[in-house]
């Protein structure tokens, strides 16, 4: 009886702290959003720079990062060759770096709740990107829920109050670049074994995100904020700005280190619709009926997509555990037949 009570209480305390794994990434992931915006709207602080916001938070986090693995020790720095860090990381970097860039961009142009739906292409340009690249299988199947997902998201688009080609160009084009970046992750890192967690991945990459970065910033940026003689540097807003933004790193770490990408995956989609529901109630921003309608059906998309991967793995554990009981039954059947032959050979 005390057992059963003492396993339950694990199980309960396991519950608790995977949902508080998921409000913290949430809440996180939901800060850093608006925040953005908050800084780079024109409407609210003005401050239009977002390569410049995109080098503060690469060069703060990157500070951070060497700190918690140089000093303290958090996590061990993974082994790698200049040649594998100029090959597979920098590509990346390069990846990061502009999907940042316009990613941030867009919030000049468009709302809030307009973004996150945008967002919901992800699936689709992860999925033709690794067909593209040969990383992916194409399914039939898997093609018809990502045109789906295309078409609810192209409804949300058509029902925009404030529709903006150019901010919708920016976004598309960061999804473009961060789905080609989670795709040469596992051609270039995961395929070689290498495994780079949130604070690693700050450690190696954001470094190389500030000098890819500072290229545009010179032409573009600089000069601008050079010729502009109000500008100061606000160290509260731009400081605690940056270290929500380290922080979602290390609440990333976490929530997958604990629970799993999948879990990840299904509280993007709730963080999404509080966002759009924040963006709607707080900012004012238009939220129309065909937004909504579009965007649920985009929404069905991603969860059905989210199901088929959850089954997926599920059917690949089961074949592993399969696998490692006939390999067990195997090495029995040999230890009995080498047993069986040492009696015969004593009688």
């Amino acid at each position: 009886m005390g057992k059963g009570r003492a396993l339950s209480d694990g199980v309960i305390k396991k519950i608790i702290l995977s949902y508080t794994y998921v409000a913290i990434w949430i809440f996180l992931s939901f800060t850093v959003i608006v925040y953005n915006k908050y800084i780079l709207d024109k409407k609210m602080y003005n401050w239009p720079y977002p390569i410049t916001l995109t080098m503060i938070h690469m060069g703060f986090c990157s500070s951070l990062a060497v700190i918690l693995i140089k000093v303290f020790k958090v996590v061990e720095p993974v082994s790698m060759s200049r040649d594998t860090y100029l090959r597979s990381v920098v590509p990346i970097g390069a990846l990061y770096s502009l999907s940042l860039w316009l990613s941030n961009s867009a919030y000049i142009y468009l709302s809030v709740s307009f973004i996150q739906m945008l967002k919901a292409l992800m699936p689709v340009a992860v999925y033709s990107i690794g067909v593209l690249l040969k990383k992916e299988t194409f399914k039939s199947q898997t093609m018809t829920n990502m045109l789906s997902i295309s078409f609810g998201v192209a409804i949300a688009a058509y029902g925009e109050a404030k529709f903006d080609g150019w901010g919708v160009f920016l976004q598309l084009g960061a999804v473009a670049f961060e789905a080609t970046r989670l795709v040469l992750i596992q051609i270039l890192l995961t395929s070689k074994g290498i495994n780079l967690n949130p604070i690693t991945s700050l450690y190696y990459v954001a470094p190389c995100c500030l000098v890819f970065l500072s290229v545009p910033w010179i032409f573009v940026e600089f000069p601008v904020l050079r010729d502009t003689s109000s500008f100061h540097f606000d160290f509260m807003i731009f400081g605690t700005n940056s270290v929500c933004a380290f922080a979602l790193n290390l609440a990333v770490f976490l929530l997958v280190g604990k629970t799993s990408a999948l879990t990840m995956n299904v509280a993007g989609v709730v963080k999404d619709w509080l966002l759009i529901a924040f963006s709607w109630s707080v900012i004012k921003d238009t939220v129309t009926p065909i937004n909504l309608f579009g965007y649920g059906l985009a929404f069905l998309g991603v969860g059905y997509y989210n199901h088929c991967k959850l089954q997926a793995l599920k059917a690949k554990d089961a074949q592993k555990k399969v696998q490692a009981s006939d390999e067990e039954a195997g090495k029995l059947l040999e230890e009995r037949e080498s047993e069986a032959k040492r009696n015969e050979t004593q009688d």
